[in-house]
């Protein structure tokens, strides 16, 4: 079975473990199509190799780039003609050029195609985007929707066709576990569950990994932060335009000493970053053109035995499940009583990150995800 692939989201090295993934399975033949880079404004990211064993990794020009809606791969007509797929999996939404133009290539090839969507809004968009997007719906022999909300959307847009909830991607965790750190003495130190009953507790490490933009809600975090009442430490890592004020409400709050700001690094080294946090932190707002749809440093966190407390705000709830703690988006207060209840309760704290790993292994590895995907492209072709 040949499967071509076009995904800008897999410029991201660790992403890229799925693909692997899809290309150990028996009877695959991948090819994966991205750009050099994406170029989105505000936070650009550029090609990582990471995990490119076992299929072949297409490098082409990208036209608009950062442009959402109007992007598209001028050189597409040709990789199609030379790889004659049997399944094109075009990993954008239906309503962008670049999914008209992979889907339009695909009929002219005779492939059959799956579309994947994280849109949890129902949102009408104007000519020629909803032209667009009522061409692919009506000609993609499967939607993949990384959230419940999703299916609702294309359900009532009108899509009757079959329809997957499967995640874009997971985790690994060979790759995401909680790493042993050395301390600038030579010793070792392991990330793991404190007691409560040595004399000077150890500060509780609360952290938010993400863009630096208001509608991510990292102003609530702070306010919370700022009401504890114990030994607690709050870690910032990414870029974004509300850096800056973010920085000076720290500073308003008094609490600018316990909160320390670092730039986005590379995928790669993640989970070392996340192995120095008891708790990370996702307390995303609704806005009226966004919603959280997944929170993949949900599922990063709780592979590396952090626990997670996240916002009842789009996918979070369903992501975290009853392996975390939830509060109302916004209140500051509830957020606040949710961070103390794991400063003051060291059992908790142990039983969440238990509950975490579980969720990890029964939900989110790459390998569950890449043969959840592989059954679709089988399905579609008649093959079970």
């Amino acid at each position: 079975m040949k499967i071509l692939m076009l995904s800008k989201a897999c410029i991201v090295g660790a992403y890229q473990k799925k693909l692997e993934e899809i290309a150990a399975i028996d009877g695959i033949e991948l090819t994966v199509v991205v750009p050099p880079s994406w170029d989105e404004p505000g936070n650009p990211t550029r090609l990582e190799r990471a995990y490119t064993r076992g299929y072949q990794l297409v490098v082409s020009p990208i036209a608009f780039n950062g442009h959402f809606h109007l992007h598209f791969y001028p050189k597409l007509r040709r990789i199609i003609r030379q790889e004659r797929p049997d399944v094109f999996h075009i990993d954008e939404e239906p309503y962008n050029l670049a999914t008209f133009q992979a889907m339009w290539l695909a009929q002219s090839a005779g492939a059959r195609t799956v579309v994947f969507s994280w849109q949890n809004l129902l949102r009408r968009y104007p000519p020629p985007f909803s032209l667009m997007e009522r061409y692919v719906l009506k000609r993609a022999d499967a939607l993949l929707v990384g959230n419940s909300e999703a299916a609702d959307v294309w359900e009532r847009k009108g899509y009757r066709g079959p329809m997957y909830h499967i995640p874009q991607f997971g985790v690994d965790p060979s790759i995401y576990y909680r790493r042993k750190r050395v301390t600038k003495q030579g010793r070792v130190s392991v990330f793991k569950h404190r007691t409560a009953r040595r004399p000077s507790q150890p500060a509780l490490v609360i952290g938010y990994v993400g863009r630096l933009v208001e509608e991510k809600g990292i102003e609530i975090l702070l306010h919370a932060a700022s009401k504890l009442v114990g030994p607690w430490n709050l870690q910032i890592l990414g870029d974004g335009p509300d850096r800056k004020r973010l920085e000076n409400v720290a500073q308003w709050l008094g609490i600018a000493p316990r909160v320390t700001f670092e730039h986005k690094m590379p995928s790669g080294h993640l989970p070392h970053y996340f192995s120095g946090l008891d708790v990370l932190t996702l307390p995303s707002l609704t806005r009226s053109n966004w919603k959280e749809q997944f929170g993949r440093v949900l599922i990063e966190a709780m592979a590396c035995d952090v626990i997670t407390v996240g916002a009842r705000s789009g996918a979070i709830p369903e992501v975290i499940g009853e392996a975390g703690l939830t509060f109302a988006e916004g209140d500051v207060e509830e957020l606040q009583a949710q961070l103390q209840h794991l400063l003051d309760d060291v059992s908790l704290r142990e039983e969440l990150r238990q509950k975490g790993r579980r969720r990890i292994a029964d939900h989110y590895t790459q390998a569950a995800i890449a043969a959840n995907t592989v059954d679709v492209y089988r399905q579609i072709l008649g093959e079970m």
